[in-house]
């Protein structure tokens, strides 16, 4: 009998460099579909954090209110009922920011306890930089910013990434007039029809417009672009931390001491619209830059995320305004009581 001898075929030892080549390419076209993804779901669950860090800010500023019955300035300088100033000169105690006087009402009692409301307490008393250098305060600080996180003139002192809206400049409403606001010697526009304004006692009767309809406080998280396409970080919390106040008695269109320093550090006027780019580091033009120090008194709401930025309302709902939203729209909603319907936004 014949025996028939079949041969088993020898396998290979691995892949032909074609196919080898084929695998690298799906797994990079794979890897260049999935990291989009993954970079727009970790965007939106920093946005959802935004969003979310407003709220407390909304919810501290109510809490406030049932305390005080008022919402906290914008800034104040020491002087009753906000803090005390031994020196009697006029305008010669740089007094806190809100984000200080809302600190019991987000779980900071304990700086807030030890917080001395008195002689310069908003950046130049040495009790009170002690308290915050090398601190950070959770939700001051959107997660999205690109921006530092500590400011250049206070060492270890963090900046904020939130500001107050004390109103709009005049002439952005049609038909309406302002006339509670204070021209910066460097030429910024502090405004006082908003619900944050420099030494402000606004409460919810003083927002006829209905608190759903106005906005307390915005972002400020992202580098402005300036006309030569360099990035600006010109946020109002720049250069003294977000624990500075004011240094003028008196709101506009009253705050000022004397024709001197009324910057209101950690506010914003509106007069330009969301995002608003191209702006030369020129402050006595535009009230936006570094300039002389007046930083920020007309500085834009702006944010790193897509599209346009969030805006709390004084309801302490949270709203994700376009940049594409008209200016008037916009001065509208940073007004308190001009009177007119917004519509749609």
């Amino acid at each position: 009998m014949k025996v028939i001898h079949f041969r088993i075929p020898r396998r290979r030892a691995g892949f032909t460099l074609i196919e080898l080549l084929v695998v690298i390419a799906i797994i990079a076209v794979l890897i260049a579909l999935l990291l989009p993804a993954v970079q727009q779901a970790r965007e939106a669950a920093r946005r959802t954090q935004c969003k979310n860090n407003l709220k407390q800010l909304g919810l501290a500023l109510h809490n406030h209110h049932d305390t005080y019955l008022r919402f906290p300035p914008a800034g104040a300088m020491d002087q009753s009922p906000m803090g005390t100033n031994t020196n009697t000169a006029s305008g010669s105690s740089w007094g806190s920011s809100w984000l200080v006087y809302i600190l019991p009402y987000i779980d900071q009692s304990t700086i807030f306890n030890g917080w001395q409301f008195t002689n310069n307490s908003g950046a130049f008393n040495g009790n009170n930089n002690a308290l915050v250098t090398g601190k950070f305060v959770p939700g001051y600080t959107c997660p999205s910013s690109p921006l530092p996180k500590v400011c250049t003139s206070n060492p270890g002192v963090a900046t904020a990434n939130y500001v107050g809206v004390s109103g709009a400049v005049n002439g952005l409403i049609t038909g309406y007039t302002e006339s509670r606001f204070n021209a910066l010697p460097a030429g910024g526009i502090i405004g006082g029809g908003g619900t944050l304004i420099p030494n402000g006692k606004i409460n919810f009767r003083d927002m006829t417009d209905g608190s759903t309809n106005v906005i307390a406080a915005s972002e400020s998280s992202d580098f402005i672009v300036d006309n030569t396409g360099a990035k600006r970080d010109w946020r109002p919390s720049q250069p003294w931390g977000w624990i500075l106040g004011g240094k003028s008695p008196g709101i506009p269109p009253n705050y000022d001491n004397a024709g001197g320093d009324n910057r209101s550090p950690n506010a914003i006027t509106i007069r330009y619209g969301i995002n608003k780019r191209g702006f030369v580091d020129d402050v006595p033009n535009t009230g936006v830059g570094n300039g002389g120090n007046y930083q920020g008194a007309n500085t834009p709401i702006n944010s790193a995320h897509v599209g346009g930025a969030h805006v709390l309302m004084g309801d302490g709902s949270v709203r994700f305004l376009s940049d594409s939203l008209g200016l008037d729209v916009l001065a509208r909603l940073a007004t308190r009581d001009d009177g007119q319907t917004v519509g749609e936004f």
